[in-house]
């Protein structure tokens, strides 16, 4: 435990044994005559506000520390009296009063002390609950998460284990090498992508924000998908503004693009279209990816942002929930529109330094 985590509740505690200190010594001298008697000469009200001021540290000692504290401070004020009662010929009056108020120092510290505590008692407990339930639901996302792996991983190394056997059989003509050795790459490229998104979501390193070309980067993300929208026989539409700049982590901001731009050329059949935007709009900068698929559902749509969902047959369902966590990080948004049958466009609005 941290050496600040024990000082603070020791100060804490030692602060408020001073408050009540402080005004417990204060009520006593009143009572002895030390405050107000040389001042109003000896007179009866002085001992009946003496007797009333005694509730205060109680009821504060009753109010922070429940009963043993309000019972120690209780305690505390009746000793420091008792010599009062005992050298002062006060009278069997004067005597019961006294000790009826006594009495009642207790009863009160008793009361107070009593429903204080009751509270504290229910405050731990929902405490614990509310720990309980918090650590519930870690193992449950724990539980998730290796079993989103053991997935994720089974099937790529089932492929990969399959076309290694067939790459050292001799007999293996170079065609078919060559198809095997290329479904070892991109299952391996799978393995990579999925811990990665794993990685990221549940341990995301430190942004590093600078000021960076958001137009550029996404140019270059553009050039890295371009083999695979190829393969895939999609169109890209690139309607990309210039010198669009923002401050953010230039490596996070790749991430989201091949994110997004990947789950756009998954989802658009051959022949369709994705289409990149990027433009300022002076205070903000917006980046969007439209695709021409199928669409997503009324109803996965408010959870396609959700750790671990996704309506693919292979996927780790992070990817989203990785962009929406960096975007968020950097204080930016994300909203995500779809028609069914017309396709999706993912909208992404980004602090812009023109607008600062």
């Amino acid at each position: 435990m941290p050496p600040q985590a024990v000082l603070q509740p020791l100060a804490r505690t030692y602060y408020r044994v001073a408050v009540i200190g402080a005004i417990t010594l204060l009520t006593v001298s009143i009572h002895y005559g030390f405050i107000l008697e040389p001042i109003f000469g000896e007179q009866h009200w002085i001992h009946a506000i003496h007797g009333r001021l005694c509730y205060i540290p109680i009821v504060m000692a009753s109010t922070w520390s429940g009963l043993r504290g309000g019972l120690s401070a209780a305690a505390v004020i009746s000793l420091l009296v008792l010599p009062y009662l005992f050298l002062n010929n006060i009278g069997a009056h004067n005597m019961a009063g006294e000790v009826t108020e006594i009495i009642f120092y207790f009863a009160l510290a008793g009361l107070i002390g009593s429903l204080v505590g009751r509270e504290l008692k229910v405050r731990r407990k929902q405490q614990e609950t509310e720990l309980a339930l918090a650590r519930s639901q870690q193992l449950s996302l724990v539980g998730q998460m290796a079993a989103g792996v053991a997935h994720e991983i089974k099937n790529p190394l089932a492929s990969i284990k399959g076309a290694v056997e067939i790459l050292v059989d001799k007999d293996t003509p170079e065609p078919a090498r060559e198809e095997f050795g290329y479904i070892v790459v991109r299952e391996t490229r799978r393995i990579d992508r999925t811990l990665r998104d794993f990685l990221e979501f549940g341990r995301p390193r430190e942004s590093k924000v600078k000021a960076m070309d958001l137009s550029e980067t996404v140019a270059a993300g553009l050039r890295q998908m371009e083999s695979q929208a190829i393969t895939a026989g999609v169109t890209r539409c690139r309607e990309i503004e210039p010198g669009v700049i923002v401050a953010a982590d230039a490596e996070k901001m790749h991430q989201v693009m091949l994110n997004l731009l990947l789950n756009a050329l998954e989802a658009t059949p051959k022949g369709g279209t994705v289409t990149i935007r990027v433009e300022s709009t002076g205070r903000t900068a917006r980046l969007s990816v439209a695709d021409t698929g199928a669409g997503i559902p009324a109803d996965a749509l408010e959870r396609v942002f959700d750790p671990f969902y996704t309506t693919k047959s292979s996927g780790s369902g992070l990817g989203l929930a990785v962009v929406k966590q960096i975007i968020e990080n950097h204080n930016g948004a994300i909203k995500v529109e779809s028609t069914c049958g017309h396709g999706t466009t993912f909208t992404i609005t980004l602090p812009s330094t023109e607008g600062r």
